[in-house]
């Protein structure tokens, strides 16, 4: 995601990855890893699991892609990448291995080559863009459509039998689309079997103080200095640093569907049921082999990606509880993390139980426990608290998974608290997580020790950053529309956006 180690790679990682096979040299953009940094399309942002609020029988997975979308940045904007295998996994039966797969794939098509941008209205006796197809959608050149399909062993069903889905495009400026909020509405999909998705740019609902975050944690003095007051923790409505993200837009893709659809009997279970508890993640592939097009080939009107691929899918990116690769995994073995299933993670194990973070919030007296830190394995594996009753059999192999409790009931978003768990919320993160959910903090002061013992390790470490920039919605898809190209700004040091502080101004120092 965003919190990118700049350490060295070793000598034997070097090694590792220069002998590795070849399938596995494949990167994804996710920045914090050395060799990713070219594949931004394929940078998985952030990954979500929670159950629905206004559907309390279903579950909800987000995953976003391709961050810091500047949304004035045409003529094309953000589409999604045809060449990218676009995928959310299940484990539901605790063995660290996927049981179901949901597969996203794009197609691009160019409606009029001749146009010089995009999207286009009230130009050129083009309408404004109000639709996604049909009347109203002429000024809407680069269109994309996707399939969603899900793979349980060797059957494949498309979920929207057969119904075309548009993703919904960046929002470009009241004059292109007078209706943005309407436009978007169309790209809510309900498919049959209580199935709901989305594709398409949103306002990013990630939140940190990034440029604090980066510089050696070195977070603003008015708003705690990294360590904050009573009255600043229990705000969950205002920020008091600067949000880095705010202004800026990503790609989404939302699904909803029956929990009834995940699970590993095909029945709901309350909370206090092992069988109710799934695990998920996120991951982005890429063809194994790719032929770049020759410029005579380059003016056909498809706009499908600069090649053809071929051979097997290989996985460049995977994410499942937030900040592991970030805060948890040294830069060495980065690429291989990214890489790899979570069913192979105990190769990381000794990043889990000794966190080099937890060794840096010691070094400056915040209290941490002793490694090894086994209060950190509810996060990589499946145990209380939010896999009740699984005993050790249950617990299956270490795996970095967003394990999700399908029987503990969803608090209405009005409601939820962004510390989650840690504020007695019990469908906050790490039970799952919400786009609300304030994971920089908790992930923070988790690995500081507080699933250990609140009292003695209960540092309130925090950037700050306590609410995202776009009000979420408590409706799907649950990501905020697209800031607008012609009319975005962003809140920066110095800059509105934090209003708390004196005159709205979000601090420099």
């Amino acid at each position: 995601m965003r919190l990118k180690a700049k350490l060295g790679l070793s000598s034997l990682a070097m090694i590792a990855m220069l002998t590795a096979p070849a399938n596995r040299l494949y990167a994804a953009s996710h920045r914090e890893a050395p060799i990713t940094a070219l594949d931004h399309k394929a940078d998985i942002t952030d990954w979500f699991t929670f159950v629905s609020p206004e559907h309390p029988d279903r579950v909800v997975m987000i995953l976003n892609v391709d961050p810091f979308l500047e949304p004035s940045n045409g003529p094309n904007y953000f589409p999604f990448d045809p060449n990218i295998l676009y995928e959310m996994k299940v484990d539901n039966n605790r063995d660290g291995i996927e049981d179901l797969t949901f597969q996203f794939r794009f197609n691009t098509e160019i409606r009029a080559p001749g146009v010089f941008t995009g999207f286009v209205g009230s130009l050129l006796k083009i309408p404004p863009i109000t639709a996604l197809d049909g009347p109203g959608s002429e000024g809407f050149s680069l269109r994309q459509n996707y399939t969603v399909t899900m793979n349980v062993g060797s059957r494949k069903v498309d979920l929207a039998y057969g119904q075309k889905l548009y993703a919904v495009p960046s929002n470009v400026g009241p004059r292109t689309m007078p209706d943005y909020n309407a436009l978007r509405a169309q790209g809510v999909y309900e498919l049959p079997n209580g199935v709901r998705v989305f594709a398409g740019t949103v306002a990013d609902p990630f939140f940190i103080d990034l440029g604090a975050a980066f510089d050696s944690l070195n977070f603003r003095m008015a708003a705690g200095g990294g360590v904050l007051t009573p009255a600043v923790d229990a705000d969950d409505a205002h920020n008091y640093a600067p949000n880095t993200l705010a202004g800026f837009n990503v790609n989404s893709i939302v699904l909803e569907l029956p929990i009834t659809m995940l699970t590993s009997d095909g029945k709901t279970h309350p909370a206090n049921d092992k069988n109710g508890v799934i695990g998920t993640y996120g991951t982005t592939s890429r063809l194994k082999v790719t032929v770049l097009r020759t410029p005579q080939d380059s003016g056909n009107a498809n706009g499908n990606g600069n090649g053809n691929g071929q051979g097997e899918w290989a996985q460049v990116q995977r994410m499942g509880n937030p900040l592991i690769n970030e805060l948890i995994i040294g830069t060495g073995s980065k690429d291989r993390f990214s890489m790899d299933d979570p069913v192979n993670d105990s190769q990381f194990a000794n990043f889990f139980l000794n966190p080099l973070l937890a060794q840096i919030f010691a070094s400056i007296n915040i209290p941490v426990p002793p490694a090894p830190r086994l209060d950190l394995l509810p996060l990589v594996q499946y145990t209380g608290p939010i896999c009740p009753f699984c005993n050790e059999g249950d617990a299956g192999p270490i795996a970095d998974l967003l394990r999700l409790n399908t029987g503990v009931p969803p608090t209405p978003f009005q409601s939820a608290k962004r510390l989650g768990l840690l504020a007695s919320d019990a469908s906050g993160f790490p039970n799952g997580r919400r786009p609300l959910d304030d994971v920089v903090d908790i992930a923070a002061r988790a690995v500081a020790g507080i699933l250990k013992n609140s009292a003695t390790y209960g540092t309130r470490i925090g950037d700050g950053v306590n609410t995202s920039s776009a009000p979420l919605p408590a409706t799907f898809p649950y990501v905020a529309p697209a800031y607008s190209g012609r009319d975005s700004a962003h809140a920066g040091p110095g800059q509105l956006g934090c209003t708390p502080q004196p005159q709205g101004i979000c601090p420099v120092n």
